[in-house]
């Protein structure tokens, strides 16, 4: 009796960073990584979902030109990549009319498998309903001899695909995803995968791509699950790789031979890393290298002066101080301790006389009116006007500094500190910068490209926080202490609780419906504010959309 030879699959996972609408930069990924593999042996390397184009691609798939572009992308990269493994990797799939996120398998100078994405998410930062048709529940594909079940991204999150690819004779499961980060997504993705691992009695390799676009992170952090959900193979976190895995067959079935188990990190390291990643990522993918902010001597602006000189260096950092006769000296030593602290470049630029001249040019229409909130937003919005300046003059984005308590409250003046191109704290609550920071006081990783040690002084995070407009000004004059705002707004917003809930959970209720008050009236700042890193799955964007024009109020 002839033995039978066991049978081999060699892989390549390309863990990639791809930028939306760079066809041909994309296409350069592909092939370094159809290299990689062809170099290692591999039968099969595998790129991310919507590759070549980037994800995720919105309205811009719409455009004819686009889709054409991208289709002869594939169609040079299938003759490029001609002798050597099969390249799958995701593209637009146009077909009897109809418009599919698929996913391609190129082997010999030729395309000779599509996948179409099932199941479409419509929800969070997904609109692909209006902007896809959807696949049927198809079959495996074959490369050497082995039958590759991929359910895309989605299909992956429900039963049905994985079902029909097994019952099809699929020998294994390979996803492609375009899956963003949310705080704590790990625990969610492997919760769905060793489910569909379960069910389905196949290895199942789960290959993300990585990079930051717009305000969403892909943290790759790829892995490879064998039946029974036994992790086999776990790649880094916010990292390109590549990296070949086997598989062979067994007597019980395909397993895929244990690899490297890079360490994923907490979520205070994984919020952090979200933050530099999408602000250095935002910064090289719209050609931007240098940034500047104003330092004000505050929390807020301390944690992204942090996160920026991470992200791009301090030598491509300036920091700006512009006093007013009320800014403290306090808040002077501590700003300036911030940037020697980082390397950075500081200025600054005082306010006096450019607020004189405002007030002098008003006077005469503001005669007989007290000074007030009027007053206050002059100074904030000279402050914008002159970083702008500087913005302008010297080719640096400008990044603004609110956090997701200010953000959600409007406490925050529009054309004055909101001025600037990108907020890595848009969606970090105040009680999270205060905590964020002392986290990087404590922790330098190889990633970062800023300074080891205490970079923000302790006594910038413990201070009472001021937005220093006036004399003795505090932020708890004007909002609740900000424990309990930002509780409520975590109930108000990610959880989209009634003013009724909120209250039985112990808050005052007419603490509860300020709030409510001020997070209504405040979305056309939000409308017209800088985008953001997402940390969570209801950061103010794409993920929570809300009518500008709102007089409902909820009655309790």
């Amino acid at each position: 009796m002839v033995e039978r030879m066991m049978r081999k699959f060699r892989l390549t996972l390309a863990q990639m960073n791809p930028t939306v609408g760079d066809i041909g930069g994309n296409a350069a990924l592909a092939r370094k990584a159809w290299q990689a593999g062809r170099d290692a042996g591999a039968d099969m390397v595998a790129l991310p979902e919507m590759f070549i184009t980037g994800y995720n691609t919105q309205d811009l798939i719409l455009k004819p030109a686009f889709r054409r572009a991208a289709a002869d992308a594939v169609a040079q990269l299938a003759g490029a990549c001609a002798d050597g493994p099969a390249l799958a990797l995701g593209a637009p799939v146009e077909q009897d009319g109809r418009l599919y996120n698929g996913y391609i398998v190129l082997n010999g100078g030729q395309v000779v498998s599509r996948v179409r994405k099932h199941d479409l998410p419509n929800e969070t930062v997904f609109d692909e309903v209006r902007l896809f048709d959807a696949g049927p529940p198809g079959g495996p594909y074959a490369v050497a001899g082995v039958r590759i079940g991929s359910p895309i991204c989605e299909d992956a999150w429900h039963p049905e695909v994985a079902e029909t690819l097994a019952e099809t004779g699929a020998e294994f499961l390979l996803v492609p995803n375009g899956s963003p980060y949310y705080r704590n997504k790990m625990g969610d993705r492997f919760n769905h995968m060793v489910a569909r691992v379960v069910e389905t009695g196949l290895p199942l390799i789960y290959l993300n791509m990585v990079g930051g676009q717009d305000d969403q992170v892909f943290d790759g952090a790829s892995f490879a699950l064998n039946p029974g959900g036994a992790l086999a193979v776990q790649l880094p976190d916010f990292e390109e790789a590549i990296e070949t895995v086997d598989l062979v067959e067994t007597g019980d079935g395909w397993r895929v031979r244990p690899g490297p188990l890079a360490h994923i990190a907490d979520e205070w390291e994984q919020d952090y890393r979200a933050m530099v990643v999408s602000l250095r990522d935002y910064f090289a993918k719209t050609g931007f290298e240098k940034a500047l902010l104003g330092l004000s001597g505050g929390v807020d602006s301390a944690l992204v002066a942090a996160l920026a000189a991470d992200a791009l260096g301090p030598e491509n950092l300036r920091c700006v101080m512009l006093p007013s006769e009320y800014t403290s000296q306090g808040s002077l030593d501590d700003a300036l301790a911030v940037a020697r602290a980082l390397g950075c470049r500081y200025d600054t630029v005082s306010i006096a006389e450019s607020r004189a001249a405002v007030t002098r040019t008003l006077a005469p229409l503001f005669a007989g009116r007290a000074p007030g909130l009027t007053e206050e937003n002059i100074q904030s919005r000279l402050r914008g006007l002159l970083l702008m300046a500087l913005s302008n003059k010297f080719g640096e984005m400008l990044l603004t500094t609110g956090n997701k308590s200010e953000v959600a409250v409007g406490y925050a003046t529009i054309y004055g500190d909101m001025a600037g191109g990108y907020n890595p704290l848009k969606d970090l609550y105040k009680t999270r910068v205060f905590e964020t920071c002392r986290w990087r006081n404590a922790n330098h990783r190889p990633w970062m490209k800023g300074p080891a040690g205490e970079v923000i002084a302790p006594r910038i995070i413990d201070k009472p926080p001021s937005a220093e407009l006036r004399a003795g000004q505090k932020d708890e004059d004007s909002l609740p202490p900000y424990e309990v705002l930002d509780a409520i707004l975590t109930e108000l917003v990610d959880n989209e609780a009634s003013v009724a809930e909120v209250v039985a959970r112990g808050f005052d209720e007419a603490v509860v419906r300020k709030v409510e008050q001020l997070l209504y009236q405040s979305e056309y700042k939000r409308f017209q504010s800088a985008p953001g890193t997402r940390l969570t799955m209801r950061s103010f964007w794409l993920d929570r959309r809300y009518p500008i024009v709102n007089r409902w109020r909820d009655p309790g």
